[in-house]
């Protein structure tokens, strides 16, 4: 949900725009339990990978056997080896974008490289979106909007074509996946898991067509008045790279589930579902114009965001890259979306179950590599169970697989990029340099990719810096408490508010820890549970407004009231 700090501000861009990097991280899926998986592959996935033609999913081309390569002995490497074959997409030379319903590349002679994280080799390259095709792209939004294409449908009609689309994302769910795991990284198991709760979220919304309603206000006799929403227009959707399908469905279908036109900015490291995304939108029955995807890096992020024809922004990313939209927001009083940093508390107390919590544990903090805004990485333990919770949480973060995503049973992926690698690494060195001690992992890893070890630091106090500031990668902290009115002030002494964990067998302490917590999610005994009908985002300074749930449309809309004179 959140680009950590990974969602990187570069000051000013050419001409004086505020560079907007949409690299965060956010949306949380749970990490699925691997137990009995056959380990970890070394992969020979090829790097560059290239055809012709405009995104579909509908036609993959060429079948990858993944054997065991030369890793030199690196700490990734396994014995047994599993041979997977998975089926990779044709991709272009240049990802063109979508305008108006006309794939483009644009005028832009600037090209980015779409790079696989576990190898480090260029996968495709897309466009530089400047000024001309951001205006292009809501105009036509605008267009669409005013002309009533999508919005002026019968509620039933619009359903019916969501619908359809939830059905074609369906048939291509394995493709999807598979894009995503490619120029993300993450398992592949974890981009199956995430393209479901995607579409789960577009077979929510396919219903809210029919089911939003006005109401009739109490007035006299010779007065009816009554309010009604209406689509707030043009929203421009600013994705994180950490998950690129499940966000830009989150986004997209309440959007249009409300009547709204889009555009797309997809995060450059990782547009390749949500150009699929688009396609599969135009084959659903979406009228042109009315979903648009502009491809570029945070130059085009701030175009888009400071365009004076788009009325809201929805972005998920970093809580920095946040207050730039704000500001870039404000002159024209642009409704927002934030979902932004997070730095969640996982809680434990002593009468937990730990057979429960420690595997939960795991999976909420180096689930997707850490690259999670909800990741658990605060982990507060009471102290007469510390030993023990420590005793079980090390060999459980010792087995974990590392690998490239596409080999299967693999646990930790690599990270995203040289800058998320490079923060990572920086901050382990950080928790060294404070005084933390390392319980597990912290060493660095050779191999082709941007891999780092799953690492747990203790002797953390709350002050340090690993301990307050969001890493967004395979990193975790854990602090001791002594009370429960201790615990509650640990986790809320956070400029974030994003997401809480807590574990306890006490139900009476489950209900006054999570009304006591500043966080928009609490999960008790559970942890990263999402449901598209239930509403999520931050507090403080996680975010504004929330994503999935009746909350996500509404922020869609514009309440309109009406007083007629009888």
């Amino acid at each position: 949900m959140t680009a950590g700090p990974e969602a990187t501000a570069e000051s000013i861009a050419p001409g004086g725009t505020p560079r907007l990097e949409s690299s965060a991280p956010d949306a949380t899926a749970p990490l699925e339990s691997t137990a009995g998986a056959t380990p970890p592959l070394e992969s020979t996935v090829p790097g560059a990978i290239v055809g012709s033609g405009r995104p579909s999913v509908a036609a993959p081309q060429a079948t990858v056997r993944l054997n065991s390569p030369a890793w030199g002995g690196d700490p990734i490497q396994k014995e047994n080896i599993l041979d997977l074959s998975i089926t990779l997409p044709d991709l272009p030379d240049c990802e063109p974008m979508l305008i108006g319903g006309e794939w483009t590349t644009g005028s832009a002679r600037e090209r980015i490289p779409v790079l696989d994280p576990a190898t480090r080799k260029q996968l495709t390259t897309i466009a530089q979106a400047g000024p001309e095709e951001v205006s292009a792209a809501v105009a036509a939004a605008t267009a669409a909007h005013r002309d009533r294409r999508w919005r002026g449908l019968p509620p039933r009609q619009r359903r019916d074509v969501l619908l359809r689309l939830a059905d074609l994302v369906e048939r291509d769910a394995e493709r999807l996946a598979v894009l995503d795991t490619l120029d993300n990284g993450k398992a592949i198991e974890r981009a199956r898991g995430d393209v479901e709760l995607g579409l789960q979220a577009i077979r929510h919304f396919a219903g809210t067509p029919t089911r939003l309603t006005g109401t009739v206000h109490a007035a006299a006799a010779d007065r009816h008045v009554y309010s009604v929403r209406e689509p707030v227009g043009v929203v421009a959707a600013v994705l994180p790279w950490n998950f690129p399908f499940m966000i830009a469905a989150w986004k997209v279908a309440p959007a249009l589930a409300a009547g709204c036109t889009v555009v797309v900015k997809p995060a450059e490291q990782t547009p390749l579902t949500a150009l699929r995304l688009a396609a599969l939108c135009l084959e659903a029955g979406v009228p042109e114009g009315v979903v648009n995807v502009v491809t570029g890096d945070g130059r085009t992020g701030a175009e888009l965001v400071a365009h004076p024809d788009v009325a809201k922004v929805s972005f998920t990313g970093s809580t920095e890259v946040g207050r730039l939209i704000m500001a870039a927001a404000a002159p024209s009083v642009k409704r927002l979306t934030l979902e932004l940093g997070g730095k969640s508390p996982n809680i434990v107390f002593a009468d937990a179950d730990l057979d429960a919590v420690v595997p939960n544990a795991v999976r909420a903090v180096f689930g997707h590599s850490g690259q999670m805004c909800t990741a658990g990485s605060r982990l507060l333990v009471e102290r007469t169970v510390v030993k023990e919770f420590l005793d079980r949480l090390v060999p459980a973060v010792e087995a974990l697989r590392i690998g490239p995503g596409l080999e299967g049973g693999i646990n930790i992926g690599p990270l995203v990029s040289q800058e998320q690698y490079d923060r990572v690494t920086g901050y382990v060195e950080l928790g060294h340099a404070e005084g933390a001690e390392v319980a597990v992992g912290g060493e660095p890893l050779t191999g082709p990719g941007w891999f780092v070890q799953p690492t747990v630091f203790t002797g953390v106090a709350p002050g340090m810096r690993i301990a307050r500031e969001e890493i967004f990668g395979p990193v975790a902290t854990v602090i001791p408490f002594d009370s429960e009115e201790e615990a509650i002030a640990l986790a809320n002494d956070s400029e974030y508010g994003l997401a809480a964990g807590v574990w306890t067998g006490s139900l009476a302490r489950a209900h006054r820890t999570a009304a006591a917590l500043e966080a928009g999610t609490v999960w008790v005994n559970t942890y990263n549970e999402f449901d598209p009908a239930v509403a999520f985002g931050g507090m403080k300074q996680s975010g504004l407004g929330r994503d999935l749930g009746d909350a996500a449309v509404d922020g869609f809309t514009e309440l309109k009231s009406i007083t007629i004179a009888l």
